[in-house]
């Protein structure tokens, strides 16, 4: 059992963040465990990396010194899986916002499927989502989407490391894909329907790695605080 001393001196957690959840929300439930559990007045906690409510998986948190070491992680290698829906877009690229357009799918095929994967291995210019938390002129963009506004977003360099299709049921393409800091893979799913003449929105993701953590070895956030031994 990890004493508060233990928590204080720095920790890495592996969270398998639950779907619905904010990593904010997965973070704080956690901090008020180990102040309720170990008697902390106070202690540093953050996450290397967002997940967005509708994405699972793992979710690295560090605690005490190890705060220190959040950008480290954060710039590592991150894999996912999940599902791209072909043939309609969203606003927001995902399920969080309702189907804006759809589009002819009578012309793909797997054999079309595997030849456009090849278009995104390496490094690529990326435009991140419309609702996404990236700030341009000090408000962040998914406050601008909501208010209606047109904002110009400008591309980033991100590179994907491995692309695979693992299940091929249109409309629905499962896939696996490690990439770099920084990668959307919402704005994947959007530019990977672009690029066969169609549309595409993500409406599964599960973050499976972050360099070499691994979501098999990470824990519910109840089971954490379960663990959590009160101090005597």
């Amino acid at each position: 059992m990890k004493t508060a001393e233990d928590f204080q001196n720095g920790q890495i957690l592996l969270i398998d963040k639950p779907l619905h959840w904010t990593s904010f929300q997965a973070v704080n439930k956690m901090k008020w465990a180990l102040k309720s559990k170990l008697g902390l007045k106070k202690i540093k906690i953050g996450h290397a990396g967002t997940l967005d409510p509708l994405a699972t998986g793992l979710l690295l948190v560090c605690t005490g010194k190890f705060t220190k070491r959040i950008t480290e992680l954060q710039g590592q290698a991150k894999e996912y899986t999940g599902t791209f829906y072909i043939g309609a877009t969203t606003p927001s690229y995902d399920l969080e916002t309702e189907i804006d357009q759809t589009f002819p799918t009578e012309h793909i095929d797997e054999a079309l499927i595997h030849e456009t994967v090849k278009q995104f291995l390496g490094e690529i210019d990326q435009k991140p989502p419309i609702f996404s938390a990236i700030k341009k002129d000090g408000v962040r963009l998914y406050e601008h989407a909501r208010a209606g506004e047109t904002i110009e977003i400008a591309t980033r360099k991100t590179t994907i490391h491995e692309f695979e299709i693992t299940r091929i049921a249109l409309p629905e393409v499962d896939f696996r894909v490690v990439c770099s800091k920084g990668t959307y893979i919402r704005s994947l799913a959007y530019d990977f329907g672009k690029a066969m003449n169609s549309g595409s929105h993500l409406t599964v993701l599960r973050r499976t790695k972050i360099g070499d953590y691994d979501v098999t070895d990470a824990m519910d956030v109840t089971l954490f605080e379960q663990s959590l031994a009160p101090q005597l």
